[in-house]
């Protein structure tokens, strides 16, 4: 008899009954809070595995941030620099190794990460809940919980808050399949092991890739690995800093990564840090006003909404200012799911800090791409290993 469960709908609301289960055995995970949606559980299972190879890669605590499928932050449990927990607005609290991740994971683009799905790789403790109780997020996934976390977090969302306990012992069949319009796809199960042999193919002139710079490489490699194809991440300092999905061409997908990099950066920006909000203004509110300070493209009712949320209106960092604090940042490593076919995302991956690449090779162009890292001293290597997932 399958083991199953009913759930909320499907991918909308007038897509009913719904249902997980498994053809054999039990379910991988217990519901331990709350009614799962169909996409609760799309973004449970893909995060889970992203953050369970992330730990077993580095030995760290991992998190992700996820929405629709796709992570729009990702990290490992390192220390936060002081500009760091004031852009992750976390400058009050005391974090564990677990607590830190997902602040990493969410401050990567915490505009984003609204109402987002939370992994973690860890037993989930009270200084994770604690963090999580004021943010506003649908459910999370981890392999244990401290009783008080458990019951911190079950009270979010009026009580509602999905609560879901992975067995991290789960190994899944080696074949996977789907049905589409009727149809059932099948195939072996993407089990690439990413890990630091998969950088040693270096092919620039420049082949100092540096611990640090392995350590980011492989987060970016396993985010994109549950991440939807096209992708390209940008990764520092343990954790995802841009990245860009689902997109049809590689060089639109570096451009997004690249310009949430940016904003990344500029978050840290002492003006931004120190915008002088009203008081009580919500969490929210003010990520939207972050955004709305640092983009390019704010139109006038825009930007009269904006000056109503601060005590007095700031000023806003100019042009130049803003592209001598980018210059002042080169870092990153960028990862690419497939092959980079030309150097154009190699020429806008210098613009936002790029150091080091990591991508699969096997273009008729790799030289072009070899040759323009050469250009700018970067170091590339080529894994040999696609990382589409759909």
């Amino acid at each position: 008899m399958a083991d199953e469960i009913l759930l909320r709908y499907g991918s909308n609301p007038h897509q009913t009954p719904a249902r997980a289960y498994v053809r054999a055995g039990n379910l991988p995970f217990r519901v331990l809070n709350g009614s799962v949606g169909y996409i609760n559980l799309l973004d449970a299972l893909n995060s889970w595995q992203l953050v369970h190879e992330l730990r077993q890669a580095t030995g760290l605590a991992a998190a992700a941030s996820f929405k629709h499928v796709s992570p729009s932050g990702a990290a490992l449990g390192l220390p936060l620099s002081e500009p760091l927990r004031k852009s992750y607005r976390v400058e009050d609290l005391e974090l564990s190794p677990v607590a830190l991740a997902y602040a990493r994971a969410r401050g990567a683009d915490r505009l984003c990460s609204f109402g987002d799905w939370v992994a973690v790789s860890d037993v989930v403790d009270v200084s994770l809940a604690r963090l999580l109780q004021r943010e506003v997020s649908d459910g999370i996934i981890a392999p244990g919980y401290e009783a008080e976390a458990a019951s911190i977090l079950s009270q979010k969302k009026r009580g509602a808050y999905v609560i879901l306990q992975m067995n991290p012992a789960y190994e899944p069949p080696p074949v996977q399949t789907r049905d589409v319009f009727g149809v059932t796809l099948e195939e072996k199960r993407n089990e690439a092991r990413l890990d630091q042999s998969a950088l040693e193919n270096v092919v620039t002139r420049n082949a100092d890739f540096t611990a640090a710079a392995r350590r980011d490489a492989l987060v970016a490699l396993i985010t994109l690995k549950y991440t939807q194809s096209n992708s390209v991440c940008l990764a520092a300092d343990g954790q995802t800093i841009g990245i860009g999905a689902g997109q049809q061409s590689r060089v639109h997908c570096t451009r997004i990564a690249c310009a949430k990099a940016d904003l990344w950066r500029l978050r840290q920006h002492p003006a931004t840090i120190g915008l002088p909000f009203r008081s009580g203004l919500g969490r929210p509110d003010q990520d939207n006003g972050i955004d709305l300070y640092l983009r390019d493209d704010v139109t006038e009712t825009e930007l009269e909404r904006w000056k109503t949320l601060f005590e007095q209106t700031p000023a806003r960092l100019t042009q130049e200012q803003k592209q001598q604090w980018l210059r002042d940042f080169r870092s990153a490593v960028l990862g690419s799911d497939g092959y980079i076919p030309f150097r154009d995302s190699i020429d806008r991956a210098a613009q936002s800090g790029v150091r080091w690449v990591a991508q699969p090779g096997g273009s008729n162009r790799d030289a072009e791409a070899i040759a323009a890292c050469d250009e700018y001293e970067m170091v590339m290597a080529f894994t040999n290993i696609r990382l589409f997932h759909h």
